[in-house]
């Protein structure tokens, strides 16, 4: 496999509008991983950050990361999915430059441990070549809450529960 849509993205994420934050992924190997990030001016965080200079923030930019991060190990780890990846740390944090509407953010993540409930990966988002953020995160799965599975659908007429 070497590319996903965002349809195949969110059949590995939980995430959705307004908060997946991955576009594209183009190229994803046994411990590394390229996601795509368009960044735009319709974002509902540009209207607060910053009004007249609207920037990415950079929580927002280490949460992309962390999304391109579970879409690798949700792909090279079959036993995570359908479990849900809660960011447990962040280290070596470094914001370099603005990512401002307009960029394309390039996120580049490296696999360096992955237990049974611990994922532990390093990462680079990019703009042109230019390195914006980088951080080492790490991931903690847990079973997701029953509540927060699918509904099942209602049998069909014709399907009905015998009565008794």
């Amino acid at each position: 496999m070497t590319s996903l849509d965002v349809q195949a993205i969110t059949e590995i994420l939980p995430h959705r509008y307004p908060m997946l934050m991955v576009d594209k992924i183009v190229e994803i190997g046994e411990e590394t991983i390229v996601g795509i990030k368009n960044v735009t001016a319709n974002e509902p965080h540009f209207m607060g950050h910053f009004p007249g200079f609207p920037v990415m923030p950079g929580v927002l930019i280490i949460e992309a990361m962390a999304q391109v991060a579970g879409i690798l190990v949700g792909t090279v780890a079959p036993h995570t999915r359908g479990r849900i990846m809660f960011l447990a740390s962040v280290e070596e944090a470094k914001f370099r430059r603005p990512v401002v509407p307009g960029d394309t953010l390039r996120i580049e993540m490296k696999l360096l441990r992955l237990k049974y409930t611990v994922a532990k990966m390093q990462g680079f988002a990019k703009v042109d070549g230019q390195v914006a953020a980088e951080a080492i995160l790490m991931c903690k799965l847990t079973d997701r809450p029953a509540d927060f599975m699918p509904k099942q659908a209602a049998p069909a007429a014709n399907e009905a529960e015998p009565s008794v």
